[in-house]
């Protein structure tokens, strides 16, 4: 009974990590470029009370193992980077990637991803997102712009009043051998990490990169009804595991007694 109650008690855990994960996906779930993250688990170890294929004294050999699992535990949480759906916001600064790929941005010296493509233009007319993180390669409009232009392939084009090209750029996107393997630090970025392999650079839509859509941003890929049936199921999960901890203490109480 003990051992039952141990077992729950994992349970329970597992189910609040669970909770978590789906609490942060909904909270997000308006979060431009967003990715939403799912809970991997695994069943502990076993305690072996008979082995399955021994010798029994009759000759004969056990058909089945007899085993006790003491659990679960959690050994991941992973990114689903399928792909989000699309608004259109007409605003020429809003970049959608359509297929895989991350702009690179720089920020305090260090190199970040991202696939939100809400920019802003700075006080020196550099590309940023709206931290301030300046888009690699970095490129500044010119003050006479009128308008920018950015077709699929990433060509910026900076036209001035009398539809003049005043300066040209092409934005460059960047794949992982393992997106998966990217470390979250917030405000819509990643970081490269060994797990992801290093950054391949490639020009958008050549060789599998996806291609640029101006005035389009990514939402969150996020299902709202898919999250609330996820959220019921951890909840009667979690009443279930609980109630195995309150049977096994009514059962410890029912064996205290037989001497009372």
């Amino acid at each position: 009974m003990f051992r039952g109650m141990f077992s729950a008690a994992t349970g329970m855990g597992a189910q609040q990590l669970r909770l978590d994960i789906i609490a942060n996906n909904l909270a997000n779930v308006n979060t431009t470029g967003f990715k939403k993250s799912r809970g991997d688990f695994e069943d502990l170890v076993y305690q072996t009370i008979r082995q399955a294929g021994g010798e029994l004294p009759s000759g004969g050999q056990v058909p089945t193992s007899l085993q006790v699992g003491l659990g679960v535990r959690p050994v991941g949480i992973s990114k689903i980077f399928s792909q989000g759906d699309y608004v259109h916001t007409e605003n020429e600064l809003d970049l959608a990637i359509e297929g895989k790929g991350f702009f690179k941005v720089i920020s305090n010296s260090i190199d970040y991803y991202t696939r939100a493509g809400s920019f802003k233009i700075d006080k020196d007319g550099f590309v940023t997102t709206p931290n301030g993180d300046r888009l690699q390669p970095e490129f500044s409009v010119p003050q006479q712009t009128v308008y920018l232009s950015v077709d699929t392939s990433g060509n910026i084009t900076c036209f001035g009043p009398d539809n003049k090209s005043l300066a040209t750029t092409k934005v460059t996107l960047y794949t992982f051998p393992n997106q998966a393997g990217l470390s979250n630090v917030g405000r819509n970025l990643f970081q490269e990490t060994e797990a992801s392999g290093s950054p391949i650079e490639g020009q958008p839509g050549i060789d599998g990169v996806g291609t640029i859509a101006q005035g389009y941003l990514e939402v969150s890929n996020v299902n709202v009804v898919e999250e609330m049936v996820n959220m019921i199921i951890a909840q009667r999960a979690y009443e279930l595991n609980s109630k195995a901890i309150q049977t096994a203490d009514a059962m410890m109480e029912r064996a205290y007694h037989l001497k009372t």
